[in-house]
């Protein structure tokens, strides 16, 4: 069947609706935004750690098990992020180094935090609440040394 107007091209049946990038759902994992939160939070200058001294050992242990990296290690540890259809509200908690300002350090966490998690996955994020949970003091060792290779 020919379009009478261009009787040389074949007819074309259009199927299902719009543009290709509209047809469809797409979800993402509460994971994935924690990774992309975690992520950019450690990227701000004056952050030492993500969560609790406490979860961060605990975590530590986990990761030299075999297979008990759990979903709570490396870059998530510390960030709790509920995800909605278009919008996320996430739950930091950080460690901060001895002598920033907590105030602006919060801040730029924030402002980190959303411009990465609402350029990479097009959510909303509609909050960000940290809580610092320790300060990093010049003398003290990390709780969490490095693993060393044997």
């Amino acid at each position: 069947m020919n379009d009478p107007a261009h009787p040389d091209e074949p007819s074309v049946t259009k199927r299902g609706g719009g543009a290709p990038a509209t047809r469809g759902r797409t979800t993402i994992a509460d994971g994935v935004v924690e990774k992309i939160a975690g992520l950019a939070a450690r990227d701000v200058p004056g952050v030492h750690a993500m969560g609790s001294g406490l979860s961060r050992t605990f975590g530590a242990v986990r990761e030299r098990v075999p297979g008990g990296g759990g979903q709570r290690s490396g870059v998530s540890r510390g960030v709790k992020a509920e995800v909605g259809e278009v919008q996320t509200a996430l739950d930091l908690e950080i460690v901060v180094e001895y002598g920033v300002s907590i105030a602006d350090v919060a801040g730029d966490v924030r402002e980190n935090v959303v411009a990465a998690v609402e350029r990479m996955t097009g959510l909303e994020v509609v909050e960000v609440n940290i809580a610092v949970s320790d300060v990093k003091l010049p003398d003290e060792e990390d709780e969490t040394p490095e693993p060393r290779l044997q």
